[in-house]
């Protein structure tokens, strides 16, 4: 079983979050559904700088399951977007992000999430995108890193990043077929009813 965490945070992007835990959860029940008297694939766990309850965009209020000081190993750290500014000021999770990183077979961004790895230096000399409206953002705060354009996700290996939003559950299908495979990727793509983009 893989351990999926998902860092939350004031004024995160709904969907950023609720998209990527939608698709490893339902891959989750897809897989035990076909493979029964099997392991579950994936865990997917919630961390967030305390254990307050954390109010997304538009109010909406979800309690973390752990905090970047309790939590157990990841073998997945995804880093949804929304309003960065204040995490982009915590030097306390940028080094955790720093800490986290290099002990996960893969860590991924949505959205403006790529601006805290690039924060925590992980996306220099790397290939990066994020939400078309930040792109620029991104280029000027970050010139060590190739910011590419017009693209659902890019795959650099270690990291994985994705344009905005709903892009990131394409990316997360994308992460559930290079974790497991293919074929479990493409039944949860049906199970959601989502029309999978499968090339970044």
């Amino acid at each position: 079983m893989l351990r999926i965490g998902i860092y939350i945070f004031d004024q995160v992007e709904v969907l950023d979050f609720a998209g990527p835990f939608e698709v490893f959860t339902t891959a989750t029940r897809v897989f035990l559904k076909h493979e029964k008297g099997t392991n579950a694939p994936f865990e997917v766990v919630t961390i967030a700088r305390t254990k307050a309850a954390i109010r997304a965009r538009a109010g909406l209020v979800i309690a973390p399951d752990f905090t970047i000081d309790n939590h157990p190993k990841l073998d997945a750290l995804l880093i949804p977007g929304g309003v960065v500014d204040e995490e982009l000021k915590s030097q306390a999770l940028c080094e955790w992000i720093q800490t986290v990183v290099p002990t996960t077979k893969l860590s991924a961004s949505i959205c403006t999430g790529a601006f805290l790895l690039a924060r925590a230096g992980l996306l220099e000399g790397k290939k990066a995108t994020t939400h078309w409206e930040d792109i620029d953002d991104l280029k000027a705060m970050f010139p060590n890193t190739n910011v590419v354009e017009n693209v659902r996700w890019v795959d650099e290996g270690h990291i994985v990043t994705s344009a905005g939003i709903s892009a990131g559950i394409d990316m997360s299908l994308h992460l559930v077929r290079r974790l497991v495979d293919n074929d479990l990727a493409e039944k949860t793509a049906r199970q959601l009813e989502f029309d999978w983009t499968q090339n970044g």
